[in-house]
């Protein structure tokens, strides 16, 4: 597969919170993960991201889905970026709060740097997590 169809892979396997079990086939096990917001400002490695995805979606906030809204590749900078946006209701445990039965509809970007056998190496999540965290009552 191309980097850009492993990336596009990687990003749908992420948001339908499949664990890292299914993503590692399209990201190495060192792959760094980053974001500047609150809930996910201590993961720095894409597989703990991934885990924390599959507990948001699966047991938190489980239903929910994502609308791509486009996505891109670089073949210069060995870059893809997906944008979307996340829809979830708080109906489970694992929030900072009993379940609120409260919904969020939050756009997010995810940029991911390709290696040469064209898995991902490193990724970035640009959330505005506040607004989703208030818009579920967390805040």
């Amino acid at each position: 597969m191309t980097a850009f169809e492993n990336a596009t892979n990687f990003f749908h396997a992420c948001e339908a919170s499949k664990g890292w079990e299914i993503y590692k086939q399209y990201a190495t096990t060192d792959a760094i993960f980053n974001a500047q917001c609150e809930p996910l400002v201590d993961i720095v490695r894409v597989q703990d991201y991934c885990e924390w995805m599959a507990v948001f979606a699966g047991i938190t906030a489980p239903g929910g889905s994502y609308d791509l809204h486009t996505s891109n590749y670089d073949k210069q900078t060995r870059t893809a970026v997906f944008f979307a946006t996340y829809h979830a209701k708080h109906i489970g445990e694992g929030g900072p709060i009993p379940p609120t039965f409260k919904e969020t509809h939050s756009h997010y970007v995810m940029i991911m740097t390709m290696n040469a056998d064209n898995k991902v190496e490193k990724m970035i999540k640009v959330w505005n997590a506040p607004w989703a965290m208030k818009e579920l009552g967390w805040i």
